[in-house]
């Protein structure tokens, strides 16, 4: 009923968009300092706090300072965080596929060759699929 008594203008329409997107772009950079200033393990405790109080009271000030004193910094440490998953799946990946070299792989079958759980036979024709692939 709120909205049929409102008239939307051109203008109202405008200024409505604009301050929602404003609304969201707010909390995301709430959202990107606090999750920067959290993961920062190099920054003391006391300067955390100072920089949540500053930007709870202050907001507008203490999201612009923050941006302006540390914001290379963000960009560096999103860089290394992106770097360090991106080693660890690559880590992940490799151990879960069992990617191994043919010189490991030969080195294997001839350790159970000489443990004799594989007979000469088995240890050609795997050697074989091993050196062929």
């Amino acid at each position: 009923m709120l909205l049929a008594e409102f008239e939307w203008g051109t203008g109202g329409l405008f200024w409505s968009i604009l301050w929602v997107f404003l609304f969201v772009i707010w909390f995301w950079l709430l959202i990107s300092i606090f999750g920067d200033l959290f993961a920062d393990h190099e920054t003391s405790g006391w300067a955390k706090a100072g920089w949540v109080i500053l930007v709870l009271i202050l907001p507008f000030l203490g999201i612009l300072l923050y941006l302006v004193i540390r914001g290379p910094g963000m960009a560096k440490r999103a860089a290394a965080a992106q770097k360090q998953a991106e080693d660890q799946f690559a880590d992940y990946v490799r151990q879960t596929a069992g990617n191994e070299s043919a010189a490991d792989q030969l080195a294997k079958l001839a350790e159970l060759h000489d443990k004799g759980k594989l007979s000469d036979e088995e240890y050609a024709s795997m050697k074989g699929k091993v050196l062929s692939s």
